[in-house]
């Protein structure tokens, strides 16, 4: 016999709603105090709830978000943790999903690609983990999700073996929209130069191969953007993203 869930019940899976795109895990419910069993109730009729995933669940009322195949995904790598709580050791979109959520290149996303910084296995035959550790220079937030940089998302493309022309289009495509700086991709690609015949280190060069596959117009002050772009200091870091303004939403 279906029952009408008490305020209480309801304001738990509330809270998560406003940071969290309207989705709540089951692990979260569980910690704020509400059973699987009473998870599972509300989502018979879906009244209240919507399952979208495993252990993942949409409140009936609050808009679907965009991106929810990805989110979901993203939840679902820490599912006890709230989105407002997480770190980057706990899941970056990166890779192919990181360039199709800032619209960048022309490669398909047919998996969720996500850098863990420690390894781990998924379940689902659509998502792909990657381990590393991002510095905190190398990703920011895009639409609510932490998300690698343009930079690092050439970077691993690169070590995943993506075509030349599917790159530079990824270069391009960010440069032009102020989504990172040219200086930051010559500095990212230094340690893929001497594979495309370039002197060791010579991002500059290799960036300028890039930009010679994307024939755009500004390519040239691209470049002289990128000569004037400061090096990696000697912990690494780099001049945070123009492209933070995207990210809160």
């Amino acid at each position: 016999m279906w029952r009408m869930p008490t305020v209480a019940t309801t304001a738990k899976l509330s809270k998560f709603a406003p940071d969290q795109w309207g989705l709540v895990t089951r692990r979260q419910a569980e910690v704020a105090g509400v059973s699987r069993a009473t998870m599972t109730r509300l989502a018979a009729d879906g009244s209240v709830l919507e399952r979208v995933g495993h252990g993942v669940y949409h409140l009936a009322g609050a808009p679907v978000p965009d991106q929810l195949a990805l989110r979901v995904a993203w939840l679902q790598l820490a599912p006890e943790v709230p989105a407002w709580r997480r770190t980057a050791a706990e899941g970056v979109v990166s890779h192919r999903s990181a360039a199709a959520l800032y619209g960048i290149g022309h490669l398909p996303a047919d998996r969720h690609e996500f850098t863990v910084a420690a390894r781990r296995r998924s379940r689902r035959t659509d998502v792909r983990l990657h381990v590393a550790r991002l510095r905190d220079d190398e990703w920011i937030v895009v639409r609510g999700l932490p998300t690698t940089r343009p930079s690092r998302i050439a970077s691993d493309l690169l070590v995943g073996r993506e075509e030349p022309d599917a790159v530079a289009q990824v270069i391009g495509d960010a440069i032009r929209n102020v989504y990172d700086y040219a200086g930051a991709f010559a500095n990212a690609l230094a340690p893929h130069a001497s594979r495309f015949g370039y002197r060791r280190g010579d991002g500059l060069a290799l960036l300028g191969f890039f930009l010679d596959l994307v024939d755009d117009p500004d390519s040239e002050r691209w470049l002289d953007q990128a000569r004037a772009y400061p090096q990696r200091s000697r912990d690494g870091s780099l001049p945070p993203s123009p492209s933070t303004t995207l990210g809160q939403r």
